[in-house]
């Protein structure tokens, strides 16, 4: 995959990285959640809530890409005000603790934070229910498996030895299973106490991240995965990519469902067009060259198509360049339903950084 972009992945990644810069000058010591679209003034939080790796990741990307010592420094500060969500009991801590370190380069205090992490995630891993359950640390239900709370953790609790890539491959599975039991795939499950699982209301079937979030989970755990354990995966993704990486499928999805009324969702065609450039890595190295090429266009047309029609412009309105524009945040709610989302600056960069070679497909 290296190097296989263009010029004008080149310019994205520059003009995402340049916004980068000036949202650190802004949000100052705070993480940033979502920019509004007109002026991308960004709404923040104090310790980054669920979303809080992904801001050190895009830190970490530029840095990278810079080589500059400030930008690194940057990087790892943001990576140290993770340290809060260590303990706390949520299965968001995988998206946290993945993206927030993983990209660091030569960084012993990121892989530090990882390995305790990870060790943490273990630790709360339930082997009754076969996954690390959602938690309580932001209210509701603790006992639901929920496929956001599925990606990152997979790698993260695979770095946690053994025993630790035992339960990343159950946790997999377990989800894979729950949420392809019904069309369209339903994102949330919650534990009964008879062991077996109810559907859960929230967030409903149709949500546009479902989809997105399983393949980028399972495009890590086959990275990871051989033999039986390799087998087991192969027909859930078969189901997923066909759903969501063939053809047919419009690159960006809409927030829920096929609702003509409902906004889209950038965010979750960022992750999907990694999932899909993972995925080819995968089948290129087994010799699958034609699900390569298909796999690896699938991700150049996705993010082709968000950066020609949803990334800001200079002169654009008059509010920065390099926003991803167009990313639902929670369209039950109403909450940021057309704006910037920091997974999805971090997964539009992640992908770019891909496709010009800056980082390898299962570099983070």
């Amino acid at each position: 995959m290296t190097g296989q972009g263009a010029a004008w992945a080149e310019r994205a990644l520059e003009s995402v990285l340049e916004r980068t810069r000036r949202t650190a000058a802004e949000v100052g010591s705070r993480f940033p959640l979502y920019a509004e679209p007109d002026t991308g003034r960004w709404t923040t939080t104090a310790r980054g809530s669920w979303t809080g790796g992904f801001w050190a990741g895009l830190l970490w990307l530029r840095a990278r890409a810079t080589g500059d010592p400030a930008d690194r420094a940057a990087a790892c500060a943001a990576t140290r005000g993770l340290e809060f969500w260590t303990d706390q009991d949520t299965a968001t801590r995988g998206l946290i603790f993945w993206y927030g370190t993983a990209p660091a380069d030569d960084c012993p205090a990121a892989a530090g934070l990882r390995t305790r992490a990870a060790q943490a995630c273990l630790s709360a891993y339930d082997s009754r229910l076969g996954l690390v359950p959602w938690g309580g640390a932001f209210g509701g239900p603790r006992l639901l498996a929920r496929a956001d709370g599925v990606p990152g953790l997979v790698p993260l609790l695979a770095g946690a030895g053994a025993d630790g890539r035992a339960a990343a491959h159950r946790m997999l599975v377990r989800q894979l299973g729950l949420c392809l039991a019904e069309d369209p795939p339903r994102p949330a499950w919650q534990s009964r106490p008879d062991g077996g699982w109810a559907a859960h209301p929230e967030p409903a079937p149709g949500w546009s991240r479902t989809a997105a979030w399983l393949l980028l989970a399972a495009s890590d755990g086959l990275h990871r995965a051989s033999g039986d354990r390799r087998l087991a995966l192969g027909a859930p993704v078969d189901r997923l990519v066909a759903l969501r990486l063939g053809e047919a499928a419009r690159p960006v999805p809409r927030a829920c469902g096929e609702d003509p009324a409902a906004p889209v969702d950038t965010s979750a065609a960022a992750i999907e067009a990694v999932a899909a450039l993972k995925l080819a890595a995968l089948a290129d190295a087994a010799g699958r060259y034609e699900d390569a090429a298909r796999l690896a266009g699938r991700g150049r047309q996705v993010l082709g198509e968000l950066c020609a029609a949803h990334l800001s412009v200079p002169g654009d309105r008059g509010r920065p360049a390099g926003m991803l524009l167009d990313g639902c945040y929670d369209a039950e709610r109403g909450l940021a339903v057309r704006h910037e989302l920091i997974w999805g600056d971090f997964f539009l960069a992640l992908g770019l950084a891909i496709l010009t070679g800056l980082v390898g497909p299962f570099d983070c």
